[in-house]
């Protein structure tokens, strides 16, 4: 288990088995864990996700892909504690939702 922390100062845990669900859902993740503890802890801004979520974002020139945006999705449980849900490549970020913080 890896845990950074958020914006908030929050512990945020990558556990294996949400690694192992992000693996499965978007296999062009599987070298990236780096960078997506890296945009949970020093993000380019932080988007609100679906029921409490927040998706912290940031743009990375070189990926498996092309020029990307990583977005991870995480929740904040307590002060002291939270997790991460999911990460995958986005060509384009969303200008439907609401932007919580940006650098």
């Amino acid at each position: 288990m890896k845990i950074v922390r958020s914006h908030n100062s929050v512990p945020i845990r990558l556990t294996e088995e949400r690694w192992q669900h992000i693996v499965r859902r978007h296999p062009e993740m599987a070298t990236s864990q780096e960078s997506i503890l890296e945009t949970i802890s020093q993000p380019a801004q932080i988007q609100e996700g679906d029921y409490g979520t927040l998706m912290a974002i940031r743009f990375y020139a070189k990926t498996p892909l092309t020029s990307k945006y990583l977005i991870a999705v995480y929740r904040e449980v307590q002060p002291d504690d939270g997790f991460v849900l999911t990460a995958y490549w986005a060509s384009r970020l969303s200008n439907r939702r609401n932007v919580l913080w940006k650098s």
